[in-house]
């Protein structure tokens, strides 16, 4: 809310908390998450995952977008808290590629204008180009769960992102990622990562959820999570 609004956090989790109170239990996505809920007071806090197809989501060999490469990619809603102006704002070789629409998306294209924008794909033509990219850049501070992150390294694709808590809570220990506040560095270093190790990435546990994106008109059941 903070990225919108100027309402003082205490305010906004008594209020959260007032709200969440009458459900029979607050879902959520991610075990950091889970910790910060419960330590501000939260009850009834739930873990939830998520997963994708991993049939749908896979390498292709020869995957291309016919763009100059390396190839830059993100996925999600254009909007302020999405963070997104701190990617396309980077030096960097080869082509960024935006996948998704929002409010900001007008303002973004008209301000980075080499960007190549592809708003909203079906899963089919997202997953190709999941696995066309080089690298799934994540600036995002305030996500609760990436879901591109999981469908990024079911494709082979490796990560470049900030080193916060969501983003931690996916990628674990796994060579798949560079988290860095240098985020350019990170997205150069991410080049150099396995692909092969990316796919290989694999949870503790499998759930099926059924879940849906700004980036894409439907998902469908997981067959990969990233419950630990």
């Amino acid at each position: 809310m903070a990225a919108r609004w100027s309402v003082p956090q205490p305010l906004t989790w008594r209020f959260l908390r007032w709200f969440h109170d009458g459900g029979r239990g607050v879902m959520v996505s991610s075990a950091s998450l889970a910790d910060e809920l419960a330590a501000r007071g939260f009850r009834n806090v739930v873990r939830w995952s998520r997963g994708v197809d991993t049939q749908l989501f896979r390498p292709r060999a020869n995957a291309s977008l016919g763009l100059l490469r390396p190839i830059f990619l993100h996925v999600g809603r254009l909007a302020a808290e999405k963070n997104v102006e701190a990617f396309l704002a980077l030096d960097l070789p080869g082509t960024k590629v935006v996948v998704g629409e929002g409010p900001a998306r007008d303002d973004l294209a008209r301000r980075f204008p080499k960007t190549i924008f592809l708003g909203v794909m079906d899963t089919g033509d997202l997953a190709r180009i999941y696995a066309a990219a080089d690298v799934l850049v994540f600036p995002s501070r305030t996500d609760t769960f990436g879901m591109a992150l999981l469908e990024a390294l079911a494709c082979g694709t490796p990560i470049a992102g900030f080193p916060v808590a969501a983003t931690r809570d996916v990628i674990g220990t796994a060579p798949v990622a560079v988290l860095d506040e240098d985020l350019h560095a990170a997205c150069l270093k991410a080049l150099a990562l396995s692909r092969s190790a990316c796919r290989a990435r694999r949870p503790q546990n499998t759930i099926t959820p059924r879940a849906t994106s700004p980036a894409t008109s439907r998902r469908k059941p997981s067959l990969i999570s990233s419950n630990r």
